[in-house]
């Protein structure tokens, strides 16, 4: 396991009015198959995908999954953002009743109970014990939760990951309310701290099979 040590990196600042990004929106219904190819390319050979996601079938697991709990929660809940192509993507999970946003509906609820037994089949279990322990891990007040973020590799080194972050990030710093996301390597640790998050628990599955840590991103202050 990479250690928690080393020079702190330079904070982005993401509201730069001098500097160009590409264009960033809410998702939308008709983006969903879209975000679920987009992701499931981004992700095929993640750390998570293989621990969580048996070989059988596993590109059609990762899209349903993809599809259910980043397309249709993101949409429904207002809190996925998208480039204009969806070349990119980031969906969070939003304090509860903020403003803009709207409660995640129950064919959503329903159809994520009803088929995430089944799209992680024996893994189910170690999938469901380990995010029990990183719920713990999360801030006690309000936040958002990062849950998926992906760019397709023919496009990435274009800042388009910051560019769909960045909506979501801005808020945060706005309302003065915390994010936190978990990651599975540390390659990701090292770019989220870019934006300002840090490392507030470092952990292992439940099965102690992956390095898995909890990220918290304070706002930065206003200018």
């Amino acid at each position: 396991m990479a250690p928690v040590t080393g020079r702190r990196p330079t904070i982005q600042r993401i509201d730069d009015p001098d500097e160009e990004g590409p264009d960033v929106r809410l998702a939308e219904t008709r983006d969903v198959p879209r975000i679920a190819a987009t992701l499931t390319v981004a992700l095929a050979d993640s750390r998570w995908t293989r621990w969580a996601l048996p070989d059988d079938g596993r590109m059609q697991r990762l899209t349903r999954l993809h599809e259910l709990d980043a397309g249709h929660r993101g949409v429904a809940t207002r809190s996925a953002w998208v480039t204009e192509d969806v070349d990119a993507v980031a969906v969070w999970e939003p304090p509860r009743d903020a403003d803009g946003t709207a409660a995640l509906p129950a064919d959503v609820q329903a159809a994520l109970a009803n088929e995430l037994p089944y799209l992680s089949a024996h893994r189910i279990s170690v999938v469901r014990d380990t995010a029990e322990l990183l719920a713990a891990h999360r801030p006690d007040e309000p936040h958002w939760s990062l849950l998926h973020l992906g760019v397709r590799p023919s496009s990435r080194r274009r800042g388009l990951a910051a560019a769909v972050l960045a909506p979501a990030l801005l808020r945060c710093d706005a309302e003065q309310t915390p994010a936190t996301t978990a990651v599975f390597s540390w390659a990701n640790v090292r770019f989220l701290r870019g934006f300002g998050f840090e490392v507030a628990a470092e952990l292992r599955t439940a099965d102690d099979e992956l390095p898995v840590w909890v990220v918290v991103r304070q706002p930065l202050p206003a200018r």
